[in-house]
């Protein structure tokens, strides 16, 4: 009996530490872990210029094919493939001498008819024979001399000399190949590249955006004149030391393409372009009083893109962008921005709206 006592006292004595043990006090939950330090950045104003890239064909100022107008043989080319040339100087020579014996025949009748009609003149004075014989003679001499100015204007056409200066393109035909005017294919082509043509395609997003980005005349068209310049990137990726001129922005619609042509004309006195060359135009739009936003402050939410804006209490909610451009670090905004709103620069993925930071200027 003592033995069940004692081991009765045990198990009170266990049953009532369990429940009014000496444990120490009950331990406190984990700590809340401290707000995030990110970087912030205060959103200020200011006019930023992006560029614009559309790819372009060059042409010279001038391409002018050269077309023989009379047939023949040619009897010798005076120039070369490749060589610069001026106005009025000479080509080709065709041969004539088909043209000259045609040539002679025409003036001997020019003669005959010129003395028919000196032997009639006094005839007709003296009333030996009517005016009308002496008009129709007249008529035949006119005729005459009109077929006698033809060939030897043929005669002159032989002689084929460049409208313009430049530079000769391919010649195909060689001496003593006979050309005609019905040929399909030109005795050459001379290019005045002293202006080089850039031609690029626009579509219809892009022509509006350049057409609200340039400046306005009295009439409220585009002035080209005021115009921003615009530069040509070479096909080797260097840009021409040269600006250009925007010259012609074509405001009708191809209906086919969606697109418009446009035209930038730049100087090539050290004649380093080349007509058929390639490139592109990079043309710069400019933005007044706008925001540039980093790509990395921002998130993609159903479609849209969304900031996180700094409040006073250092908590941060959501903001969504009306953006208006891209930039090589990110977009442009110009409305719905208050200036010196303060934004969340990194880490933006990991953050949700009511969250508090510590803001890292």
């Amino acid at each position: 009996m003592k033995k069940l006592s004692i081991i009765g006292l045990l198990s009170a004595g266990l049953l009532l530490s369990s429940c009014f043990g000496t444990t120490p006090e009950k331990q406190a939950g984990a700590a809340a872990p401290p707000p995030p330090s990110l970087k912030v950045g205060e959103l200020q104003k200011k006019d930023i210029t992006i560029y614009n890239e559309f790819a372009t064909t060059l042409e010279g100022k001038q391409n002018v094919e050269i077309w023989p107008k009379v047939s023949g043989f040619i009897q010798e080319v005076y120039v070369e493939e490749g060589q610069k040339i001026k106005k009025g100087q000479l080509l080709f020579k065709l041969e004539t001498q088909t043209l000259n014996q045609d040539a002679n025949a025409a003036k001997a009748a020019v003669n005959v008819a010129q003395v028919e009609v000196d032997k009639l003149k006094p005839l007709v004075e003296k009333n030996i024979i009517s005016e009308v014989q002496l008009e129709t003679a007249k008529a035949q001499l006119a005729q005459a001399k009109a077929n006698y100015e033809s060939i030897v204007s043929n005669i002159g056409y032989s002689r084929i000399t460049s409208p313009v200066d430049g530079y000769i393109g391919e010649i195909p035909y060689k001496t003593g190949a006979l050309v005609s005017s019905n040929m399909t294919q030109p005795l050459t082509t001379v290019s005045d590249v002293s202006e080089v043509r850039a031609y690029f395609s626009l579509n219809e997003k892009e022509l509006l955006a350049l057409k609200e980005s340039l400046p306005k005349n009295e009439n409220n068209g585009i002035d080209l004149k005021n115009a921003p310049e615009v530069t040509l990137v070479m096909i080797n990726g260097q840009e021409y030391p040269e600006p250009g001129k925007i010259a012609m922005i074509n405001s009708i619609i191809n209906g086919t393409t969606g697109s418009v042509t446009a035209r930038a004309d730049f100087k090539n006195k050290n004649n380093l372009l080349s007509s058929g060359s390639t490139g592109k135009i990079k043309m710069p739009v400019v933005y007044g009083g706008a925001y540039e936003i980093p790509q990395e402050a921002t998130i993609d939410l159903q479609g849209k893109k969304l900031v996180y804006v700094l409040k006073d209490d250092n908590t941060i909610t959501t903001m969504p962008i009306n953006i208006v451009a891209n930039t090589q670090k990110g977009f442009i905004v110009e409305k719905g921005i208050e200036e010196g709103t303060k934004i969340v620069l990194e880490g933006v993925t990991k953050l949700r709206d009511g969250m508090t930071i510590n803001p890292v200027q």
